[in-house]
């Protein structure tokens, strides 16, 4: 595997790539920075995707004549590093492309990552590339071109050789969006996405005694023995165990996979006549109103009582001395006169209302352009700050999960703003570390705050001002520095003990996605368990005799792989789980399955890896 890149992307991946696949990486970064580090808390971020290169002063380097730095020593993660000046063809050749499995380009601009995939694919026709843009519309064109470029110059590709040509284009804010999203919700990031569902893996006790253990959508794993003096304690985790395996646990807690979900309050959507009129008057305007109608209905019906008349007629008399209209009650009894009287000076408290309900309805449609903001009375929602690139990815994803969110965001002219009125979800624009800002956002009745904005000092005062409105309140603060992101996490953690408090850098969510995208596009993803690593893939089942005509009970091997779901198409795309032991798996199937590393080889037939 080779991977190229510029900032801390490039670094996570490798270490990915190393620890969960145990796959061998060629890291190419830019030349090291001999400076003094600035405080990781006001670097911008091009600053720092210049100062988070390695550095690699104990390592020594040799010139090749062509602007390229190898790396003669190698690094003790087992990371064969390289410096270059620019992914040339130089470099790529120096890196092994030509003999390299996958590429992935994460530098942090899309011109040279594109420059340096089109020379990787005439250098590789059969390699794998993983692409990072941030113009995801220009990324589809991409794929499609390097693909046809792979075909073309190597021929048919289901030749048997075993290469997965592909080409793949993500995006960090995308890739990181479901593990922010999961974050605020559950309080991990460990998630599958998957068929447009959202998985975790959760560790669960052992079942007491006359207690029937929750399975889940399946039990992925059983942990070691808490009592290493027992039989079998000093045994490490029991990955895929089958039914008797679990059964026999006794004594030891399981890992289970399961849905992601939302069971709290929904948001108001917003639509019908009474939210309609509520968006555009103020609540103090709205009592005025009920007032003057009040006031108005009753002088109807004191006019109807004084002078007997039919109450249509009352009615009718009552608003022309409203508003005034000439018919004075000369000759009529003194009830009728004081009526009108009062009539009159009503009609002159109604002018002031009704200049109000004009001014605010216009201010309104000016102002926010249909905007909403936080309903009365909204409780258990997510506060979102910032709405740029990642803040609209995660907005949309929680929207998915029927989640009820308020963002706030201090640039009117934020690119989520208009995904935020599509949504129909209320927005408060204002700077943030402003004071009253997050009282709009009705912070104190808050499930979760998730601070997503672009500059760290931001996210960080933005949660520890929360963190003094609402001392056990959940917050979730991105933050691009992977080693500050550790430091914030723990001071936050030991202040408060009792609130959840996660600090995620983006390229620490993004790297998983990567490293899948580079193991294949049949990788969704992995889950640790303690120091072992269970894969997540999606397979045909044709061309697999291991699964093909087989039911999934006897598909299932015990610590090598098992079948978790079917893919459905047709009218209802999704993913069937549950799926009966004596269920069929025909060719024509692609499954979702869970495995280890060692069975998934076995399983796509690739060859083995020694693991570091």
């Amino acid at each position: 595997m080779v991977v190229c890149g510029d900032d801390g992307l490039a670094h996570r991946l490798a270490a990915e790539l190393t620890g969960v696949y145990g796959e061998q990486v060629t890291l190419v970064v830019p030349a090291s920075e001999r400076t003094v580090r600035p405080p990781v808390v006001v670097r911008a971020r091009s600053a720092s995707a210049l100062l988070d290169r390695v550095v690699t002063a104990a390592v020594g380097l040799t010139g090749n004549g062509n602007g390229v730095v190898t790396a003669t020593g190698e690094p003790a993660s087992g990371i064969r590093l390289m410096e270059a000046a620019e992914p040339n063809e130089a470099a790529l050749a120096e890196a092994g492309v030509e003999r390299a499995d996958a590429l992935a380009l994460v530098y942090d601009d899309d011109e040279t990552n594109i420059r340096a995939a089109l020379t990787a694919r005439r250098l590789n026709p059969r390699l794998r590339l993983v692409l990072r843009l941030y113009n995801r519309r220009l990324g589809q064109h991409i794929e499609e071109l390097l693909d046809q470029a792979s075909a073309l110059a190597s021929g048919d590709p289901a030749d048997g050789t075993g290469f997965d040509a592909s080409t793949t284009v993500l995006s960090d804010a995308d890739t990181a969006a479901p593990a922010l999203a999961a974050t605020a919700l559950t309080g991990t990031s460990k998630v599958l996405q998957t068929g447009g569902l959202l998985l975790r893996a959760v560790e669960r006790p052992p079942a007491g005694a006359g207690e029937r253990p929750v399975p889940g959508l399946a039990t992925l794993a059983l942990l070691s023995p808490t009592d290493s003096s027992g039989p079998g304690g000093d045994q490490g985790p029991t990955l895929l165990p089958d039914a008797a395996a679990v059964r026999d646990g006794d004594g030891r807690a399981t890992v289970v996979l399961e849905q992601v979900s939302y069971a709290g309050p929904a948001l108001p959507d917003g639509r019908g006549v009474m939210p309609w009129f509520a968006s555009l008057f103020s609540r103090r305007l709205r009592w005025s109103l009920a007032g003057m109608v009040g006031c108005v209905v009753a002088l109807a019906v004191a006019l109807w009582l004084v002078t007997g008349i039919h109450p249509l007629l009352a009615f009718y008399l009552t608003l022309l001395d409203l508003f005034a209209i000439d018919d004075p009650a000369i000759g009529q009894s003194v009830g009728r006169q004081i009526l009108q009287l009062l009539s009159g000076f009503a009609g002159l408290l109604l002018l002031p209302v009704l200049l109000a309900a004009v001014l605010e309805v216009l201010g309104t449609f000016r102002t926010a352009s249909s905007l909403r903001k936080p309903p009365r009375g909204l409780g258990g929602h997510v506060v979102l700050l910032g709405l740029g690139k990642i803040g609209t990815r995660v907005l949309t994803r929680l929207r998915e999960l029927n989640i009820p969110v308020v963002c706030v965001e201090s640039d009117p002219e934020a690119r989520g703003l208009a995904t935020a009125r599509r949504l129909r979800v209320p927005v408060v624009l204002g700077d943030v570390t402003q004071e009253g800002v997050l009282e709009a956002a009705k912070i104190h009745r808050a499930h979760a705050l998730l601070a997503v904005t672009s500059a760290d000092t931001t996210n960080l005062e933005a949660v520890l001002y929360a963190r003094a409105v609402r001392p056990d309140l959940r917050v979730v603060l991105r933050l691009y520095d992977d080693d500050f992101a550790t430091a914030v996490y723990r001071t936050l953690r030991a202040a408060h003990p009792r609130a959840s408090t996660r600090s995620r850098s983006v390229s620490h969510l993004a790297a998983p996605a990567f490293a899948g995208a580079m193991m294949g596009r049949q990788i969704l993803g992995a889950f640790p368990v303690e120091r072992r690593v269970l894969l997540f893939a999606a397979v045909d089942v044709g061309g697999h005799p291991q699964l093909e005509g087989r039911t999934v009970g006897e598909a299932f091997r015990a610590g090598s792989w098992r079948v978790l779901a079917r893919e459905e198409s047709g009218d209802s795309p999704g993913l069937a789980w549950d799926l009966p032991d004596t269920y069929v798996l025909q060719a024509s199937d692609r499954v979702v399955l869970a495995a280890t590393r060692r069975g998934l080889a076995e399983l796509l037939g690739r060859r083995g890896r020694t693991g570091t």
